[in-house]
């Protein structure tokens, strides 16, 4: 069975309104996320999207609504349920969000340690199996300076997806990259999914979520314009989708 096909729903949001001020950001989003699919989140600048990831971990309060996960409304939980909740959802920040003091090895056992009873060597032997993934093997002993803006990026996600969550958000992991170092993002993103994980993928790179996406939504005016899969959209007539559809053939 496909990801688009799966029944099994990982998250969901449910009329989420969101305002600064007098600047409505969200009038009532609504969508799934299924198990073991990747779901682009686009949007012109301004349309919110990086707002509306964070709000699944608690970094914005929505105005109403509901995100539920597993089962619970994650707007009602406490700050120390919430501590919990964020060790199954990764999230993957624009500037990789690396300890500066720490090196990578130790970035990498941060979480393991606070979060699991792994023993020394377990953890020493999920870090070489990351870094051999992520194409950084043997920058162990390596600080955030010491390491290209690329690679920073690429650490950063080890770091989010290290304790193995249930959901991985992407909040423009590509933004500011170079063409090659984005293929190079792109394919490591590519063979997480390979191993089955389940994300969100904002951005406003169309060409990459093409390639790493199962299904795709489109914010609008607050509100999820369409929500489909990528070879739909991809033959959708609607003039909007097609103002993003042309942004993935420039060279």
């Amino acid at each position: 069975m496909s990801a688009h096909e799966s029944p099994e729903i990982v998250l969901e949001m449910r009329d989420v309104h969101k305002a600064f001020g007098a600047k409505v950001v969200h009038r009532g989003v609504s969508f799934s996320l299924r198990k073991g699919e990747m779901l682009g989140l686009f949007g012109g600048s301004g349309t919110g999207k990086s707002v509306l990831i964070r709000s699944i971990i608690g970094l914005e309060q929505p105005d109403r609504g509901e995100v539920l996960f597993e089962g619970r409304n994650l707007l009602t939980l406490t700050e120390r349920q919430l501590y919990k909740v964020r060790t199954k959802i990764g999230f993957v920040f624009q500037n990789g969000a690396l300890f500066d003091s720490l090196t990578v090895e130790e970035n990498l056992a941060y979480p393991l340690r606070a979060h699991t009873t792994l023993t020394d060597e377990e953890i020493q032997a999920r870090i070489e199996k990351m870094l051999e993934l992520i194409d950084m093997k043997g920058t162990n002993d390596l600080l955030p300076n010491e390491l290209s803006g690329g690679m920073q990026k690429r650490a950063g996600m080890a770091r989010a997806t290290i304790l193995e969550p249930s959901v991985i958000l992407f909040d423009e992991p590509t933004a500011g990259l170079d063409p090659v170092n984005t293929r190079r993002l792109t394919g490591n993103i590519t063979k997480l999914k390979d191993r089955g994980i389940t994300g969100i993928f904002v951005t406003h790179d169309i060409p990459a979520a093409f390639e790493i996406c199962d299904r795709v939504a489109i914010l609008r005016e607050g509100v999820i314009h369409v929500i489909d899969t990528v070879e739909n959209i991809k033959r959708s007539k609607d003039p909007f989708v097609q103002s993003f559809v042309q942004g993935a053939y420039y060279t």
